[in-house]
């Protein structure tokens, strides 16, 4: 998927695809309160709550306007039809 042009997913930026970031994560709620408070900044991302590590937001992704198929948490271009 490296540097392939496709649309981005058919879901908020705000919500990552399940198989990124599951529901029952125990971490999620302040995952997405930290990604949402870098999308409302405008930020490239933040850090992960629990590791400390910078995490890329999808408004950064989407600004990138491609996939680079890493695997990326927030990634705006993964949907059910492929692992993005």
């Amino acid at each position: 998927m490296t540097g392939e042009r496709r649309p981005l997913a058919d879901r908020p930026l705000t919500e990552p695809h399940p198989s990124r970031l599951p529901p029952e994560h125990p971490d999620r709620p302040r995952i997405l309160a930290a990604h949402n408070a870098a999308l409302a900044a405008g930020d490239a991302g933040y850090a992960d709550p629990a590791s400390g590590l910078f995490v890329l937001s999808a408004g950064f992704l989407a600004r990138r306007g491609t996939c680079c198929g890493r695997g990326c948490r927030h990634c705006p271009y993964v949907d059910d039809l492929q692992s993005g």
